[in-house]
């Protein structure tokens, strides 16, 4: 039998026994493919806004769907490395080289990678449609996806591909050159059961992980400040370090201190679940961590995706209030005015009149204590008027509207700020408004200049007396437009594109809108494919993992088969064991992901309760298959032991 002819009898058996593996890994080569294609793709580039880089968006996705292919590859290769190293013992046995073994295992590996990429390709170009019609629908595009076969896409894929084969080809090179006869005949040995009694030193260690992982959450609370990067970095690596610490030390160390009080007597389920827990978590110390952590990784990115995405609306309507404004150009606002009568687009029109005026704001947190600058002054009782639902202050008192606070301010604690005061200074005197607090919407659209300030009609009139012979003293003449039908919106939007002069300052509802569903429509479409992909590596190789120690364990199952006990009993105890191995790692990773996302709310500025619930729940609903799979592969174990 030549080597070709043994390596692809041996691919053939591979893809029998680790059939879950070939699927992953399949499965990443076709988002690749599919991420590429996306990249290539000019139909949806040219439907979507220019404000959206869609190209660089995908380009930065491929490179991380890159890294997380080749984690999997090498985790998962070093663990069927390991679960075959008698095998290749054999081979030495029987008189066959090192290099004839090496050269048979990357022979194997080519043909079954090879596989892999063109199955990936193949069924990457069938749904590749599919996913750009989820993509165009997030992006509130209209029209089918074109069919066609993107030729860079799977030159991209192939190189990928290379690099795989490349990094577990080294990685199979070393594991044989490194290992003796003994050490591959004693690879895949099931660890000793260890049952010293741990240190003080141990139980420290245990102590801390916790502690690490805590001053993380503690400090993830209030990391916004002048050295956000160095208190980001410390907080990852605080919690990381802890994972690390708890799954190597803190839980076998519990675990222990748990089979002491028991005096030794776990009884069956305990023995089945408990023991190889505990005597295994030293040695998978380093993969549940990795899976914590990519968990977590993929539950901040998710739900912090989604949460832009969900509340994209509000958050644009906070910003403008008004679906129109025209400032100081009664020209355009006519003409505007004009052209919406002759489409018969249903419009409510009004006029605000009103001023800007220099103004301080006093501020504790600042070095001169005060902030100085251009002021917008608003009737409450105008705005009423013009359809805004705002209470009126009372006289001399100010409320200010600003949506951007929390992001323009160095602080998310605003009540550090407000109440204070505001100072205007007249030729005459100076004279103190007290502006009492702040609340994070406009009052009129985004781009008209001037901190916009609450007042009512009396406390506006009284101020305009005091300034209007003042320096930067400005009348101004805001014309604001409300279309109550969606579908007449899109196209008043169109009509008032020839007024808009600024791309920004001039911007309205509906446009913005458009532009940051588009952006955050690419950013969860993105955000939930890597997703899918760090999922399907961390549930494969916890998989694998799991199915390496049932074949360890399949002499024990035999054993307790001939001491009577019968298959369900046998079940319940691997049941109670898997619900651990998954559930911790879940749990863990859940929590980190819980005060990452809270962590990260001066970037998303939106509610994130309902995202993440809905993110978390369809994480671990697909999470658990894998577990369900191990289930599978324990029973067929189980009820194999005694023939």
């Amino acid at each position: 039998m030549t080597v070709f002819d043994l390596a692809f009898r041996s691919m053939r058996q591979n893809v029998k026994h680790y059939y879950l593996y070939f699927f992953a890994l399949i499965f990443s080569m076709s988002l690749f493919f599919i991420f590429a294609s996306l990249k290539y793709d000019q139909q949806v580039q040219n439907m979507l806004d220019s404000s959206v880089n869609f190209t660089t968006a995908f380009q930065s996705a491929a490179v991380l769907l890159m890294v997380i292919i080749g984690v999997f590859a090498v985790s998962s290769n070093s663990i069927f490395l390991r679960r075959r190293s008698r095998e290749f013992g054999l081979y030495q046995l029987i008189g066959l080289s090192k290099g004839w073994i090496i050269r048979y295992l990357l022979l194997e590996n080519i043909l079954l990678g090879l596989g892999a990429l063109i199955t990936g390709i193949i069924c990457g170009a069938l749904v590749s449609r599919l996913f750009v019609l989820i993509l165009m629908n997030l992006l509130n595009l209209n029209g089918l996806p074109s069919i066609d076969f993107s030729v860079l896409a799977a030159l991209e894929t192939a190189v990928v591909f290379i690099l795989v084969i490349v990094i577990t080809s080294i990685q199979m090179i070393v594991m044989i050159n490194r290992r003796t006869l003994l050490g591959l005949f004693q690879a895949d040995k099931q660890p000793d059961l260890i049952s010293k009694r741990p240190s003080i030193f141990t139980a420290i260690i245990a102590v801390l992980g916790v502690i690490l992982i805590g001053y993380g959450y503690q400090l993830s609370g209030h990391m916004v400040d002048e050295q956000l990067v160095f208190n980001a970095m410390l907080v990852m690596a605080s919690t990381i370090i802890g994972t690390y610490i708890l799954f190597r030390v803190t839980i076998r160390w519990c675990l222990y201190w748990f089979r002491k009080r028991k005096k030794g007597h776990l009884g069956l389920y305990n023995s089945l679940s408990l023991a190889p827990l505990m005597h295994r978590m030293k040695a998978n110390a380093n993969s549940l961590t990795l899976i914590t952590v990519l968990s977590a990784l993929t539950l901040t990115l998710v739900t912090m995706a989604y949460s832009i995405y969900y509340s994209v609306e509000q958050t644009t309507r906070n910003d403008y209030p008004y679906d129109f404004a025209i400032e100081n150009n009664p020209r355009d606002s006519d003409a505007f005015t004009a052209e919406l009568e002759s489409k018969g687009i249903n419009y409510n029109h009004y006029t605000i009149n009103t001023f800007r005026t220099n103004g301080v704001v006093l501020d504790p947190l600042t070095e001169s204590g005060f902030r100085e600058g251009m002021l917008l002054w608003l009737s409450a009782e105008q705005l009423q008027k013009s359809g805004r639902d705002v209470s009126i202050p009372d006289y001399g008192e100010v409320i200010e509207y600003n949506a951007s606070a929390l992001s323009a301010y160095d602080d998310i604690d605003l009540t550090q700020r407000y109440p204070t005061m505001i100072e205007l200074r007249s030729e005459t005197q100076t004279k103190s408004y007290p502006l009492n607090e702040i609340l994070l919407e406009n009052i009129v659209n985004a781009g008209i200049s001037g901190r916009q300030m609450l007042v009512s009609e009396a406390t506006l009139e009284e101020i305009e007396r005091r300034m209007s012979n003042m320096d930067g003293f400005e009348r101004v003449e805001i014309d604001t437009f409300l279309v109550p039908d969606n579908k007449e919106l899109a196209q008043a939007s169109s009509l008032y594109q020839k007024y808009n002069t600024d791309e920004y300052y001039s911007a309205d509802f509906y446009s913005r809108y458009t532009s940051l569903l588009q952006q955050s429509g690419l950013l969860i479409f993105i955000a939930a494919f890597l997703g899918l992909a760090f999922l399907a590596s961390t549930g494969s190789i916890l998989y694998f993992k799991q199915m390496n120690e049932a074949e360890q364990e399949k002499q024990s199952f035999r054993t307790l088969r001939q001491l009577g006990f019968d298959e369900k009993m046998i079940m319940k105890g691997i049941l109670r064991k898997q619900m651990l191995v998954f559930l911790l790692p879940l749990f863990i990773g859940i929590l980190h992901s819980v005060y990452a996302v809270k962590a990260s709310y001066f970037i998303t500025l939106s509610d994130d309760t309902i995202p993440a619930m809905i993110s978390m729940g369809a994480y671990a609903s697909i999470y658990f298959l894998f577990a369900f799979f191990t289930l599978g592969y324990y029973k067929k174990i189980v009820q194999n032991a005694m023939l």
